[in-house]
């Protein structure tokens, strides 16, 4: 599957940590279904850009989103979901209302053929970085990084210019 506009989104099986901190699966293609949702993937939590630059703009922008029409915004990584939880916390993604999605097993991510590996840093089986607006589980909006280092096309200031 292509990560392109008209395509469905995935609706596979992702993990959020519950109220007690326990993991919670979420079942995406219902979190979809009749909503206007912003997705956000990034390589990792606690990254260099994903920290400096793609996180944030979405904890800037997250209320101008919702303000657009936006039901929900969510970040997903494949990254384990106690991890993208406190990474979540320290940005600020929380007070943002932005929902953190582990995709563990990197099992969207492949679906989506988003998937890369960079030894030389560490990131096995990781997301490149790409925003979607994905309204009704259909994707409208796609900005797709050329370059997992990079942040422009797919920051939060970039896809609320084009809602």
């Amino acid at each position: 599957m292509a990560l392109e506009v008209g395509a469905t989104y995935p609706a596979g099986t992702v993990l959020t940590t519950g109220p007690d901190g326990r993991p919670v699966a979420v079942e995406l293609g219902e979190k979809l279904t009749g909503r206007k949702v912003v997705i956000f993937a990034l390589p990792g939590a606690f990254t260099g850009t994903c920290s400096t630059a793609h996180m944030p703009s979405f904890v800037r922008t997250a209320d101008a989103l919702r303000g657009k029409g936006v039901d929900e915004v969510i970040c997903l990584s494949v990254n384990d979901p106690f991890t993208l939880s406190a990474w979540g916390t320290q940005l600020g993604a929380d007070g943002a209302g932005i929902t953190m999605l582990a995709d563990a097993g990197g099992e969207v991510t492949k679906e989506l053929g988003q998937d890369f590996t960079a030894p030389p840093a560490g990131l096995y089986g990781r997301s490149k970085r790409y925003v979607v607006v994905v309204e009704d589980g259909t994707i409208t909006h796609v900005g797709a990084e050329p370059n997992p280092g990079e942040c422009s096309v797919s920051s939060g200031e970039a896809v609320l210019e084009v809602l």
